[in-house]
């Protein structure tokens, strides 16, 4: 997709909040003149224009620590970016993961994607999907479906085979989520009670 940025509103720079691609979470803001976007789009890893020293800097250019983009993303008023980027180590010059003080871990936000996925291979059925088939089939064979991936996971916890272990763990995970999708109850309600639980 073609930028159409509007760099004049601003002086020549543009805002850009940088973020976590896999964590969701957000790691710093930087600024953007056309040239860092140019060699930013062209190199892959975020170029900033730096305020400061009034010239281009290369996140990581002395840690190492890179951020290698994913995507590229203009607000509704042409003037801010939101860069999704795979951080190649800490964010922060004082070594934090992040510019904000907050530890960048943890894939939960995953678990919101996988949900809407399992959602819409039920509003939306393909032969080809499993989890279409699996819902079409009813409650009863979901639950089942649930049923037997918990008893394989128990199993594997009295043996030692830690990918095995995981790989178990993620099918009754995945199941789990095509259950609460056919019973109509939204992932988020259950992490709810659990919230309520610990107030």
């Amino acid at each position: 997709m073609t930028l159409k940025l509007d760099f004049a509103k601003a002086g020549g720079l543009i805002p850009a909040v940088v973020q976590d691609a896999r964590t969701n979470k957000v790691l710093m803001l930087g600024y953007l003149n056309e040239e860092a976007l140019a060699k930013t789009q062209a190199e892959g890893m975020i170029t900033f224009f730096s305020r400061s020293k009034q010239r281009l800097w290369t996140k990581g250019e002395t840690s190492g620590h890179f951020l290698r983009v994913v995507s590229i993303t203009a607000d509704c008023d042409q003037d801010t970016l939101l860069i999704k980027v795979e951080p190649h180590g800490p964010t922060c010059h004082t070594g934090a993961d992040t510019c904000f003080g907050e530890t960048n871990e943890g894939l939960e936000p995953f678990l919101n994607q996988l949900k809407h996925i399992i959602r819409a291979r039920k509003l939306a059925p393909t032969e080809a999907s499993y989890t279409a088939k699996l819902l079409a089939r009813g409650i009863n064979k979901v639950a089942q479906k649930v049923g037997e991936e918990a008893v394989e996971l128990v199993i594997e916890a009295k043996d030692n085979n830690r990918e095995l272990f995981k790989n178990e763990a993620a099918d009754l995970l995945f199941h789990y989520l095509v259950l609460l999708e056919a019973k109509e109850v939204d992932f988020d309600e259950v992490i709810g009670v659990l919230q309520a639980r610990h107030k």
